[in-house]
Formats: C-alpha cells, sequence, structure tokens
C-alpha cells in the first residue's frame, strides 16, 4: 500500500550494525525496501528486502562483531528479543547451548502513515479485529498505525499491551508512531494474558491492541475482554481464516469448533449425517483481515457467518482491498477479480453427472415436448447446491451469463450438485437425490476453478440429457409398438450407457432386448417374451 508518510530512523539501525555491513548499505540504493539483516557465526551476512534476499559480499560475521551488536541495543528479554531505545527496531537473538549468542536478526522497524486507509470503514465500526498474515508481511506496521488513528483521529482511549515492545519501541518512552495510545509492557510474555485484563480492569480503555496472540490463556482473554464490551484489534500467525480455525490453540477467537451428535428429527430436518461439526460460539473477533501481501488484504465481515461456512465445506470468498497508485480504494470479490481463472488449473472434474448414475433414472427420464415435470423448462436449469457455496454459483452464472436457478430441495432439482467429500458420507439429500433419479454432479473440491467448470458445462450436459431422453423415449415408443402387435423393433443406435438405460425400461415393461452391430452403430432390437423364454 502506498504510504502517506514514513517513519523508520534507519540511522539508528545502521549505527548499531558492525562497520563492514553498515558501510555496504549505505552504498545501497534500495534501503527504503530494507527489512532485515541476518547475521550468523561464521557466515557471510544476509540482507532482506521486500522483494529479494541477498548474501554480502563480505567476510564471516565473527565473535566480536556479534558482542559488540549486542553492547550497542537493550537486553534481551526471555523471548529473546531486544530494540534500541526510542526506535521501533527490533534485534532477535539465536543463542547456543550454554546461552552465548551465535546469531542476530535484525528487522528494521516502521511507523508507515496510510496504511489503514483501505479498512477507514471497518476502523469507524467499533467491532473487534483479527489481523492474519505470514511473518514479515506487515501486520504489526498496520497495528501500529491503527493505535495512532484510534488514538488521534478517532479520540479514542487505547492501550497497548506491548509484550516485546515491538509496536511502541524500546525504552520507558513509547515511540510517537503510536499516537496518543498508552503502551503497557510485560515483564515475561507468559504473562500477557495477565497484562490484557490488567488493562481492562485498572485503565478503563476503549480499544484494546495486542501483537502476536498465540496461547490459549490470551485467546481465553481476549474472549473475555470482549465480552466486556471493549473493542479488541490483536494479530496472529496464520495465512487465512481456514487455517486458524483449525489451530485448537487459537480457533476459539473466531468462535472455535465442536463436534454435535444430532437427533433424528433434526439430521433428517437437514439431510446430513447425525454427526456434524458446527460452531462452538460466538467469535471473540467480527472482523478477520489476511494480509495476503504488502499490497492486498481480504476482509472477512460476520466472521460467525464465515466460520459456520467453513464448517459445511463452503469456501469463503472474502472482500479484497488494495490501493491504486493514486491512493484510491479499490474494492473486489476475491472470485470475480479480473483474469482469475488464469491462477487456476483447468481442473479434473470426477462427476456422476453426465452418467446419471442410478437405478431409477426412468422416474426422471420420463418427460414430453422437452419440458420436466412440475412444469419446469428444460432451457432454465434448476441446481441444489449441497456442500457448495450458493453465492459463489451465482455470481460464476452471472460472469458466464448462464440460464439457471439455485432450488432448496430435491424435489424441484434437476441437477445436485456436491463435492467428493460429502458424497462419500451419503447424506439424506444426495440419497434422495438418487432414489427420486435426479442426477448427482460431483466437482472433486470446493473450488472456484471446479465450479467454473461445472457451470460453464451445464450446456453440454443439457445436450446429453436430451439425448438420453430422446433415446428412452425411443424405447417407449417400441413398447406401445410390440402392444400392438408388432413381432419386433429395431431401435436407433446409441452409445454403451444409452443402450442400458434402454434395456432397464425395456426389461421392466417385460419384453426381450439383444443388442446388434458394432460400435459405433450398435443398437437394441426389441421382441416380445414368449413361453419360451422369448
Amino acid at each position: 500500500m502506498k504510504p502517506d508518510a514514513e517513519i523508520d530512523d534507519l540511522n539508528s539501525f545502521l549505527d548499531v550494525l558492525p562497520s563492514q555491513i553498515r558501510e555496504s548499505l549505505l552504498q545501497n540504493n534500495n534501503l527504503n525496501s530494507l527489512v532485515e539483516v541476518v547475521l550468523d557465526l561464521g557466515r557471510r551476512p544476509q540482507v532482506r528486502f521486500v522483494d529479494r534476499d541477498e548474501e554480502m559480499d563480505l567476510s564471516i560475521i565473527s565473535f566480536a562483531e556479534l558482542d559488540l551488536l549486542t553492547k550497542k541495543i537493550g537486553d534481551f528479554g526471555n523471548d529473546n528479543r531486544a530494540g534500541v531505545e526510542k526506535t521501533l527496531h527490533r534485534f532477535s537473538a539465536i543463542r547456543a547451548r550454554d546461552k552465548t549468542v551465535i546469531g542476530v536478526t535484525c528487522r528494521v522497524g516502521r511507523a508507515v502513515q496510510g496504511t489503514t486507509k483501505a479498512i477507514t470503514d471497518l476502523v469507524n465500526e467499533d467491532k473487534s479485529m483479527l489481523l492474519l498474515g505470514r511473518p514479515g508481511v506487515g501486520k504489526t506496521t498496520i497495528l501500529r498505525e491503527l493505535a495512532r488513528v484510534l488514538s488521534v483521529d478517532l479520540a479514542k482511549r487505547v492501550i497497548i499491551v506491548d509484550t516485546s515492545n515491538e509496536i511502541g519501541g524500546d525504552g520507558f518512552v513509547a515511540h510517537p508512531g503510536i499516537g496518543k495510545a498508552r503502551r503497557m509492557q510485560v515483564a515475561r510474555p507468559e504473562l500477557q494474558h495477565d497484562i490484557m485484563i490488567e488493562a481492562v480492569e485498572n485503565h478503563m480503555p476503549e480499544v484494546i491492541i495486542i501483537d502476536e496472540m498465540g496461547t490459549e490463556l490470551e485467546a481465553k482473554a481476549a474472549r473475555t475482554i470482549a465480552e466486556r464490551g471493549v473493542q479488541l484489534i490483536a494479530t496472529a500467525h496464520g495465512n487465512d481464516l481456514e487455517s486458524l480455525l483449525m489451530n485448537p490453540t487459537l480457533s476459539d477467537l473466531v468462535g472455535g469448533v465442536q463436534t454435535v451428535i444430532l437427533g433424528d428429527e433434526e439430521a433428517r430436518k437437514r439431510g446430513t449425517q447425525k454427526t456434524v461439526t458446527e460452531r462452538k460460539l460466538p467469535p471473540t473477533f467480527e472482523i478477520v483481515l489476511e494480509i495476503r501481501n504488502r499490497e492486498k488484504m481480504a476482509v472477512h465481515e460476520e466472521v460467525g457467518n464465515v466460520v459456520d461456512n467453513i464448517l459445511k465445506s463452503i469456501k469463503p470468498n472474502p472482500e479484497i482491498r488494495w490501493l491504486d497508485s493514486s491512493g484510491e480504494v479499490l474494492k473486489q470479490k476475491e472470485f470475480l477479480l479480473p483474469d482469475l481463472e488464469k491462477q487456476f488449473e483447468l481442473p479434473e472434474i470426477h462427476e456422476l453427472g453426465n452418467e446419471f448414475s442410478n437405478n431409477n433414472y426412468q422416474k426422471y427420464a420420463k418427460k414430453t415436448n422437452g419440458h420436466l415435470e412440475n412444469g419446469r423448462d428444460i432451457d432454465s436449469t434448476a441446481i441444489l447446491p449441497f456442500g457448495i457455496s450458493k453465492s459463489t454459483i451465482r455470481q460464476l452464472a452471472d460472469f458466464y451469463k448462464t440460464n439457471m436457478k439455485i432450488v432448496e430441495n430435491v424435489k424441484d432439482a434437476q441437477i445436485v450438485v456436491t463435492t467428493k467429500s460429502q458424497y462419500r458420507r451419503s447424506p439424506k439429500v444426495i440419497t434422495n437425490a438418487e432414489l427420486d433419479g435426479t442426477p448427482v454432479h460431483i466437482l472433486r473440491k470446493n473450488t472456484v476453478s471446479q465450479i467454473s467448470e461445472f457451470i460453464k458445462n451445464l450446456d453440454s450436459y443439457k445436450k446429453v440429457k436430451s439425448s438420453i431422453q430422446e433415446a428412452l423415449e425411443d424405447a417407449e415408443n417400441a413398447i406401445l409398438q410390440i402392444q400392438n402387435g408388432s413381432s419386433s423393433v429395431q431401435l436407433e443406435p446409441q452409445d454403451a450407457y444409452t443402450r442400458k438405460l434402454q434395456h432397464q425400461v425395456l426389461d421392466n415393461n417385460s419384453l426381450v432386448s439383444i443388442s446388434y452391430g458394432k460400435e459405433p452403430e450398435r443398437y437394441i432390437r426389441v421382441f416380445k417374451k414368449t413361453e419360451k423364454g422369448w
């Protein structure tokens, strides 16, 4: 995202580095994108920029250089982190078994104003917000700017629980990048949850900001704070909402997961198995932001509903936000971004839909004049999604201009679409569909690419359906001719599967049917049964 202003105090960062590294970096024209300098004993130093990593062409790091660096910074805490007073830079130690420092990761800390432009509307909603993303993607920088915006622009009482002094910087006086927010330091990382509760009880905050929530005690403390009506803003490591939900330690932040055993009546009503996975509690955080990279973020609002859908195997469809070159906020649903399909491989779709795999297809096939039972027109396909995102199907149908509609029960459906994992469970909806003769189309996974292929192939599905319908009508005409006195009737050539369906129809009417010829011209001849067998 394009910042309005950036405070990084690079000189203070460079001053503590070994002289050979400092001099080399000063000659680099790309210092504004510097992220980290990695120093390991006996190895050449490495430098990490936003877009690349480089090994510096310098001599290997010595004990003396590491020792000098550690003397220029603050003391390492129990979490092996230290800083430089009145700056936001972070220095993390790697120790040998005897506690000797043998490596240091030196990260540049920045206060970047303007990083919250894309979520200004969310900040004004007074809802608790959780930021997710891999390490180094910029979560803490956004958190720091949120503290400034809330305390200065919105004039709220903000308390920062700063466990590693990373948000407010090292030393007793907090960095000006956090605005008017107050900062509570934590003596030991394992006490973070106690300080969180203390902040609420002693200092009457309207907002509490926490960096790097990672324990079950912290998750419980966060729920306690949220239940007291205090707005929470926090970060956690995790790529996306789905991975967080599967994390047993932190899943409570978004409601948690529990297994529920349903009664027979409720299971029948839902059309599911008796054992289902459901959200345990209301989510602590009402909004989840996935920080994809330094340019884009994905926004999940109404987290409770999103989690419920994930537990039903429905992939979430967050809103993607970013700033263009002029600083304007752009928003777009993830599944309808330009050129989205180019990001996916063409899927291999395992389907029963084109094979209509059930023994009662005859019920489905008794249609006349190109219209389905209950007056539904064959040109508008009625789809029942099971375990598939309905909103995604609607969006893709609009995108491809496909003539279809979504229905809520099997009786109104022309085709049921589900995933392989759902089909294997044999839920009531699928079982009833097959008993009713409704085709079931199986997707390998509930992904945009799979659903896209299904939507795009609906036209060819209808052509196959129409062809089979004509073949079965041909068999029914043969039945009438035999009943009217014909000794035998020859049907039109069909493929093996269609002939199998014709054989079933004829056998159910006590007629003999025999296939003749070679593919693709193989056909069925129908005879009346005699006392000798045929």
